[in-house]
């Protein structure tokens, strides 16, 4: 009977269903519309992209998502938060509204910052969905800027997003309302009349951050919330969805059958999200005219060193020796300021006092040069030699064993011993101390690192702020030990520059 009915299915409806021709067709995709500025980010993108810009578009996402987790680990109040993210996002994910569009140029412009800001956001969602704390931090922040750009958005186009969603909001009745008019007064702070809002109800556990603030009336497992509180309920949903989206990606990762180009910026990705490190480039840390010489490393290394390298150079001026990683990292440090080969050859055989001529040249000249790519075989480094060490690659390298100063004192050292160096070093604010401890039980060490740049340069960073000196760009959260040089010498030669008369 099976047989005989499947002779009088329709040869023509068979062609269309047959899995063999199906098999191998070609997958032709929609291009994708982004007729609004703000995204619930829910249809995955299909069309292609290069692999350069598959990297750049996640990295650039990469430093906004990190710098608003930074704010919110400093305490950075919400004007603050807003006033330091948004040059960084007209810097690297800009997003314009439809307004700003008037002709075809603008267009394609808002069209392709629209299209960056869709796929750097699954690019990412794909790499941060491997574990609960990385889902949670990304969700986490997503939402913190999703917030940011639904506050900036016009009115209009914000209108039009939210009628777009099709949301689960019942409105109260006219009826409905004066039943419970009593009962919404009482329960909505700052409430002046009930029949001058908009009323809607939805599931308690969709407005959390009002539930919690006990400023909504909940009845028969509805909260009853006045239309101004509309963002309580947006933010409520967009997290709502974009967790369930995590997991279930989470769920599909064993299955996915990724390119083997993928995989390794993906990880790379998901590691870097604590500090949203960037690829070094050669000169990032140097500064034109520095006076950086063997003999000038000492007054540098108490001024504008940064913790690990301070931490290094006391061990060398201590000891008269550092072992090999500790010189490694640390000669990398110096060569990414400014030091010369000759100079930076100078400044370790002086430092070597317990070495004969013949120990340093047969044991320690070598390996100087080879870092500076004088000599080696590598012909990827081009003669350039290693770049200098990022926070990243010295957080994630081995823990130092006994003898060895390598590494990061934040990490690696007690939190006890971490705060008696710092207070050796000048750091004396208890409230900075404070939030170092804090930092470095919650493993924010890139946090404690700036936060105590922040305390020991707060005069001058107030001064750039002030004089117009310096953009918030240029004060963005530091992720290099270069970096940190680079900024504390250029910060204080400002503060000791005379007034423009």
């Amino acid at each position: 009977m099976i047989r005989q009915d499947a002779h009088r299915i329709d040869p023509k409806r068979r062609a269309v269903i047959d899995h063999k021709k199906r098999q191998f067709a070609v997958p032709i995709y929609k291009q994708q519309e982004y007729p609004h500025r703000l995204n619930f980010y829910e249809t995955p993108p299909t069309a292609e992209i290069t692999l350069e810009q598959f990297e750049q578009w996640a990295i650039d996402r990469l430093k906004i998502l990190a710098e608003i987790e930074a704010c919110s680990y400093r305490n950075k109040s919400p004007a603050e938060t807003a006033t330091y993210i948004t040059p960084l996002l007209q810097k690297f994910l800009p997003l314009s509204s439809n307004t700003s569009s008037s002709n075809g140029a603008n267009d394609s412009r808002l069209k392709n910052e629209r299209q960056k800001d869709h796929y750097s956001h699954f690019i990412l969602r794909l790499a941060f969905s491997a574990t609960e704390d990385l889902r949670r931090r990304f969700a986490r922040a997503e939402t913190m800027l999703f917030r940011f750009r639904f506050q900036n958005d016009d009115s209009r186009e914000k209108r039009a997003f939210i009628d777009s969603l099709s949301l689960d909001w019942e409105p109260v009745s006219d009826f409905e309302r004066t039943e419970v008019a009593e009962s919404l007064a009482s329960s909505t702070p700052g409430l002046r009349r009930v029949d001058e809002e908009t009323w809607y109800k939805v599931d308690w556990e969709k407005v959390p951050e009002l539930i919690e603030k006990r400023s909504v009336y909940l009845k028969k497992g509805k909260a009853y919330v006045p239309g101004r509180e509309q963002l309580s309920m947006i933010m409520a949903e967009f997290t709502a969805r974009l967790e369930r989206a995590l997991e279930l990606t989470s769920r599909a990762l064993p299955r996915l059958d990724e390119d083997d180009r993928l995989t390794p910026i993906l990880n790379h990705l998901s590691k870097n999200f604590g500090s949203a490190e960037s690829v070094y480039s050669e000169g990032e840390g140097y500064v034109d005219g520095a006076p950086i010489t063997a003999s000038s490393i000492d007054q540098l290394a108490q001024q504008h060193f940064p913790l690990c390298m301070k931490s290094l150079h006391g061990n060398l001026r201590k000891n008269n020796h550092l072992k090999h990683f500790g010189r490694l990292q640390y000669t990398l440090f110096l060569k990414g300021i400014g030091l010369s080969l000759e100079e930076c050859i100078l400044f370790w055989r002086q430092s070597f006092k317990g070495k004969t001529d013949d120990e340093f040249n047969s044991q320690y000249k070598y390996n100087i040069r080879h870092a500076y790519g004088e000599v080696g075989g590598d012909v990827n480094r081009r003669g350039k030699g290693y770049t200098p060490y990022s926070c990243q690659k010295i957080l994630g390298d081995s823990n130092p064993g006994i003898g060895q100063t390598h590494g990061c004192p934040y990490r690696h050292f007690s939190v006890d011993n971490l705060v008696g160096f710092l207070q050796a070093t000048g750091v004396n604010d208890k409230e900075t101390l404070r939030g170092v401890r804090e930092d470095v039980g919650k493993q924010r060490y890139h946090i404690a690192c700036n936060r105590v740049f922040e305390s020991t340069h707060k005069n001058e960073i107030k001064k750039v702020k002030e004089d117009g000196t310096w953009s918030q760009t240029d004060l963005d959260t530091i992720v290099h030990p270069n970096t940190y040089f680079k900024r504390s010498f250029l910060l204080k030669q400002m503060a000791r520059a005379p007034k423009d008369s």
